[in-house]
């Protein structure tokens, strides 16, 4: 018997979630998103042939076929079948009714186009996940605290714009996994069980590295961070009650600090007598140096939290995990907070 599950990917966005997705590479990396190993152990039964159907932007060809590589390794009974286009193609095929059985997205300001399209789905049966929904409350507005800089092509006439870095908090990352395998135990009831028992199995991972965050905080020195960079973090701050400075929030597209605001930030660090400024992955980290050589002591270290907005699919060929990327991210915050 063969069975079709097809996902469109859009824009790598999905990646700790997919992470959890168990073995429906949701993992758009978008912060794509970043799929790995951790979620690749829902097998399906040994002997019935599963064709998974992927759609995927064009640009993702290369990443893509790495993971299908991957999956396909892990997976000996499943077939990957890529439809590679521009999304705006792949769009207009989901409008036409091109077989989707699960559609999952972040959702939120960078993806207002597809709720737009897929109120014009032929397919009325594909389930549709948008993580933001699927957390309700817990899905937070863009704060600007003291020191932040506003984004300046934000205007109070565009309503409010939540923080879509949802997948930085374990807290999220574990109702999101029961949720995506809930929607695969929908979509294919034979399997339930399986989806069932790996979702519970990697939300105890989740769990345990939960524990071992509020811990590390709890005994902490200090209990502020402070970020010369756009701070994607706030659901991981706000779960563990810590405070944060910041240059930008999380979503801004501002990508130079101005004086006042190194200034700010500089002050803060020798206020606080902070022994990092944190910055997030990416080749320069100027401004967190700037702030640096703005303090009295000129001696804090820059040290890097990874938000996976930038994880590929080398990084996961390599053995990179979300789990793995938590870790080393609580590695960072212990020392930071020392």
């Amino acid at each position: 018997m063969k069975k079709y599950l097809s996902l469109l990917l859009a824009l790598c966005l999905t990646l700790s979630l997919a992470a959890c997705g168990g073995k429906t590479d949701t993992n758009a990396d978008t912060g794509d998103s970043s799929q790995t190993q951790d979620n690749a152990s829902t097998e399906a039964p040994a002997g019935e042939p599963v064709e998974l159907i992927v759609f995927a932007a064009a640009s993702m060809t290369e990443t893509m076929n790495q993971l299908k590589e991957m999956y396909e390794q892990n997976n000996p009974n499943v077939t990957v079948t890529y439809n590679f286009d521009s999304s705006g193609k792949l769009l207009t095929q989901i409008k036409e009714g091109a077989d989707c059985d699960l559609f999952i997205y972040v959702g939120g300001e960078s993806d207002r186009w597809v709720a737009d399209a897929l109120q014009e789905a032929v397919n009325k049966d594909m389930v549709v996940l948008n993580l933001l929904d699927v957390l309700g409350d817990r899905v937070e507005e863009e704060k600007i605290v003291e020191g932040m800089e506003a984004d300046e092509e934000k205007g109070e006439e565009d309503g409010p714009e939540y923080d879509e870095h949802v997948w930085l908090s374990l807290k999220n990352a574990e109702t999101l996994c029961s949720a995506i395998s809930d929607a695969l135990q929908q979509i294919d009831p034979a399997n339930k069980d399986t989806y069932a028992a790996n979702a519970a199995a990697y939300t105890q991972k989740l769990a345990a590295l939960d524990a071992e965050y509020q811990a590390a905080v709890d005994t902490a020195a200090r209990k502020t961070i402070l970020f010369g960079d756009r701070f994607p973090f706030r659901y991981l701050a706000d779960d563990y009650g810590l405070n944060y400075y910041a240059a930008f929030v999380g979503c801004s597209a501002e990508t130079e600090a101005s004086f006042e605001t190194v200034s700010f930030l500089a002050r803060k660090v020798d206020e606080l007598n902070l022994p990092c400024v944190l910055t997030i992955e990416g080749a320069q980290h100027k401004i967190a140096e700037t702030i640096v050589q703005n303090t009295a002591e000129k001696n804090q270290r820059v040290l890097v939290m990874d938000s996976m907005q930038a994880t590929t699919a080398q990084d996961a060929a390599n053995g990179t995990t979300y789990l793995s990327v938590m870790e080393q991210n609580l590695s960072v915050l212990n020392e930071a907070l020392s």
